[in-house]
C-alpha cells in the first residue's frame, strides 16, 4: 500500500482517538478542573502537531498525483509515438487529419490532409464495404488494418512476418494425385508385346519427364495408375499451365496410332493424409465419370475445379460391365416389392424411351412397374410419342402423375433415375426421401451435382444415349424379355434422336444396339411419325437461325426475340442447324423459355468443348452438345456473360 494511504489510514484513527480524548478531559474537567486544563493544553499541542502532518499530507499527495499524471501522459505519448503501429484519425470527408510519427516513417511523406485513398484503392474500397479488418500492403509489407468506424480511427499492425510463415506452410501442405491412364485396358487389348512396351515407353518417359520439370514424386501403382506427391505450390504452377501432361500424353500416344488418354484426380487442402487420399480418389471418379481425359480438384467447400476434357470419351469394346450391371440389377428388382423409373424434368425421347426399356426389364423379372411422368411438364418433341402410347391400353396404363407415385412408393421399392444424375433434375425429388434404393442409369458427363448414396451407378459418358444403355441391359437379361412394335420403337427413338440419326458420338455398340431393337421389331416409319415436325415450328427455328453471327474463332451466336417464348427442343434444334454452316465450329441459341428462364443451348464438332463453358454457366452436358438455364438475367445479360466464359475458354481457363 503506498505511503500516503497509509498515512490517510492513520489519520482516521487519530481522528477517533482525538474524540475520545475530548470526552475523557470534560469528565476530568467536571471532577478537577487543575487536571482538565492541563488535558486542554496537552491536546491543544496535539492539535497542532496534527494539522501540521495533515497540511505535510496534502502536498505530498498533490506532489504525488502530478508527477503520476505526467508519467502517465509521457507514457502515452511514448506508446503512441514509438510503437511500431500505424494509427491515423480522419473527418468525414475522409481526409488525413492525423498520424503518429510510424505512418509518416513509413510512407516518408507528409500525409497530412491527403485523402486515404493515398493509401491505395484498396483501403477505400474494404472501407466502403464496411470491413473493420482486413490485409493491406505498403511498400510490399503486409499490415493487418483495424477499422473503428465511430472514432473513425485506423490502426496498421505490421503482419508481414506472420503471413509469410502462412503463406509458407500453405505452398508447402501436401497433395496427392492419382493418376489413370483411362482406357489402357481397351487400347492394348490385342496388341502385340513390341507395340504395347513402346507405348508404354513413350507414355512413361512423358510422365517422369513431367514430374522432374514440376518436383513431383511419382511412382507406378499397377499397369495404368500412378500415385503422385507434391505440394501447394507446385499444384499452383500446374493450374497456372492448365495440365499440358494431359496434351502431351495424347500426342505421344497418337504417334503410335492409338487413343490413350489421361486422368488425374487430385486431393488437396486437407492436412489429414487418408483425407487426401480419399478426396483424390473422389475426385478420379469424378474425371472419370465425366469421360476422362481430364484433372478434377475437389476442394474443402465441394466445388470441383475441371482441366482438360477436349477428347470424346472412348467406347469401351468390352461387354463384360453391361452383362454385370444387368445381373445385379436383376437381382435389385427380384428382392423389390415394385419398381418404380423417373426420368428428367420436361423429359425428352431418350428418358422416355429409356424408362420404357427399364420398366420392360421389372416386368420380364415379374415386378410390379410404373413411369412416373408430370403431364404438365412434357416435351413438345414426345407429344406424338405420348400420343401413340396412349393408344397402347397396356404401356399407358403404367404411368403415373408424381403425386401418385409418392403414394405407390414404399422403403422397399426400387427406384431407377434414368438419362440424368442430378437431383434438381428429376421429376420428383421427393421421391428419393421415400427410398433407400436408388439406381442410376446414364450417358452424361457427370457434374459436382449428383444423387448421393446410390445402391448402383452405372454412367457410361461413351454411350450414345441412356436409351442404347438400357438397350444393352435389356439384353443381357437371362429371362431374354420380347418387346412389341411400340417398346422397341421407343427405344430407337431415343439412340436417333440423341445422335442426330446416327451423326454424332456414335460407336460400334450404338449400331449394335439399332440393330437389336431393329430385330424386336422396331418400326422405323413410326420412328418418322413420332419425330414429325410442325411447319410453325420449323419457321420459328429457321428465324431463330436467321439472327445468327459469327463471334470469334467460329463460334456462332443466335439470339431469340425478347418478346417470344421458345420451347427447349426448338432452341436446340437451332444449335444443330448452326453447327452444319461453313465455318462454324460451335453454336449457341440464347432464348427464353415458357417458364421465363433463359436458356442456352450450346453445340460443337468436337474442337470445342461447350459442356466446359456451359458448366461455368451452371449449366452441363457433353464435349460436343451441352445447356444451361439462366434465371434473372434478361437475354442481352445473357448474352454478354456466354460471350465473357467463351473468352475466358480460350484464354486457357477450362475449368469451372
Amino acid at each position: 500500500m503506498p505511503n500516503f494511504l497509509l498515512k490517510r489510514w492513520h489519520g482516521y484513527h487519530v481522528i477517533s482517538l482525538f474524540s475520545v480524548a475530548i470526552l475523557f478531559i470534560g469528565i476530568l474537567t467536571y471532577y478537577q478542573w487543575q487536571i482538565g486544563l492541563l488535558g486542554m493544553i496537552s491536546l491543544a499541542i496535539v492539535l497542532y502537531f496534527m494539522t501540521r502532518a495533515k497540511s505535510q499530507f496534502e502536498r505530498e499527495l498533490a506532489a504525488y498525483i502530478e508527477t503520476l499524471t505526467y508519467r502517465v501522459n509521457k507514457a502515452g505519448e511514448e506508446a503512441v509515438t514509438n510503437l511500431p503501429i500505424g494509427i491515423i484519425l480522419y473527418n468525414e470527408e475522409r481526409q488525413i487529419q492525423w498520424a503518429n510519427p510510424y505512418i509518416a516513417g513509413l510512407l516518408e511523406s507528409d500525409c497530412i490532409g491527403e485523402p486515404l485513398s493515398f493509401f491505395g484503392k484498396e483501403l477505400k474500397e474494404n472501407l466502403e464495404d464496411d470491413n473493420n479488418t482486413f490485409l493491406h500492403t505498403i511498400s510490399e509489407k503486409k499490415y493487418r488494418v483495424v477499422h473503428e468506424p465511430n472514432e473513425r480511427l485506423l490502426y496498421f499492425f505490421n503482419v508481414t512476418e506472420e503471413q509469410e510463415i502462412k503463406d509458407l506452410f500453405e505452398r508447402d501442405k501436401t497433395v496427392i494425385g492419382l493418376v489413370y491412364l483411362d482406357n489402357y485396358d481397351e487400347v492394348t487389348q490385342g496388341m502385340d508385346d513390341q507395340l504395347r512396351s513402346k507405348l508404354l515407353t513413350r507414355v512413361t518417359d512423358a510422365l517422369n519427364h513431367w514430374s522432374s520439370e514440376y518436383d513431383i514424386l511419382l511412382r507406378r501403382t499397377a499397369a495404368d495408375r500412378f500415385i503422385a506427391i507434391f505440394n501447394e505450390e507446385t499444384l499452383k504452377k500446374l493450374e497456372e499451365d492448365r495440365f499440358t501432361i494431359l496434351d502431351t500424353v495424347r500426342d505421344e500416344s497418337s504417334k503410335e496410332k492409338v487413343a490413350l488418354t489421361l486422368s488425374i484426380g487430385i486431393g488437396s487442402d486437407h492436412h489429414s493424409l487418408k483425407e487426401l487420399g480419399s478426396v483424390a480418389q473422389s475426385s478420379l471418379d469424378l474425371a472419370l465419370g465425366r469421360g476422362g481425359d481430364q484433372v478434377a480438384i475437389k476442394q474443402k467447400n465441394g466445388k470441383v475445379r475441371f482441366y482438360g476434357g477436349k477428347s470424346n470419351a472412348v467406347e469401351k469394346r468390352t461387354r463384360v460391365r453391361a452383362r454385370v450391371i444387368s445381373h445385379a440389377i436383376r437381382d435389385f428388382i427380384v428382392e423389390s416389392d415394385k419398381i418404380l423409373v423417373m426420368g428428367h424434368k420436361n423429359p425428352d425421347m431418350d428418358s422416355i424411351g429409356a424408362a420404357i426399356g427399364m420398366l420392360k426389364i421389372a416386368e420380364a423379372n415379374g415386378k410390379e412397374g410404373y413411369i412416373v411422368l408430370d403431364p404438365n411438364d412434357v416435351n413438345q418433341s414426345v407429344n406424338k410419342l405420348l400420343e401413340e402410347i396412349q393408344d397402347h391400353d397396356h404401356l399407358w396404363a403404367q404411368f403415373v402423375t408424381p403425386e401418385e407415385a409418392k403414394e405407390e412408393i414404399t422403403s422397399d421399392t426400387l427406384l431407377f433415375v434414368v438419362d440424368t444424375h442430378k437431383p434438381s433434375l428429376v421429376i420428383e425429388p421427393k421421391l428419393f426421401d421415400l427410398t433407400d434404393r436408388v439406381i442410376v442409369i446414364d450417358h452424361h458427363r457427370r457434374g459436382e451435382e449428383f444423387i448421393e448414396e446410390a445402391v448402383l451407378v452405372y454412367m457410361e459418358p461413351y454411350a450414345s444415349s441412356t436409351a442404347e444403355l438400357v438397350t444393352e441391359l435389356l439384353e443381357y437379361q437371362p429371362s431374354h424379355p420380347r418387346l412389341d412394335v411400340l417398346e422397341s420403337t421407343a427405344l430407337l427413338s431415343g439412340i436417333i434422336v440423341d445422335t442426330k440419326s446416327f451423326a454424332i458420338r456414335t460407336g460400334s455398340r450404338t449400331f449394335d444396339a439399332a440393330s437389336y431393337l431393329k430385330s424386336q421389331g422396331a418400326d422405323t416409319t413410326l420412328v418418322q411419325k413420332v419425330m414429325k415436325e410442325d411447319l410453325e415450328q420449323y419457321v420459328k427455328r429457321s428465324k431463330l437461325v436467321e439472327q445468327a453471327y459469327i463471334h470469334e474463332g467460329g463460334m456462332a451466336i443466335a439470339k431469340g426475340d425478347t418478346n417470344e417464348t421458345y420451347g427447349q427442343v426448338l432452341i436446340a434444334q437451332a444449335a444443330d442447324t448452326l453447327l452444319t454452316m461453313n465455318g462454324v465450329v460451335a453454336s449457341f441459341v440464347i432464348s427464353k423459355r415458357e417458364d421465363g428462364k433463359v436458356s442456352i443451348s450450346a453445340r460443337s464438332l468436337g474442337e470445342v468443348n461447350v459442356q466446359v463453358i456451359m458448366e461455368k454457366l451452371d449449366g452441363g452436358g457433353h464435349l460436343t452438345n451441352a445447356a444451361t438455364q439462366l434465371e434473372g438475367i434478361d437475354i442481352e445479360e445473357a448474352e454478354s456473360l456466354l460471350k465473357e466464359k467463351i473468352n475466358e475458354y480460350f484464354k486457357g481457363g477450362q475449368s469451372s
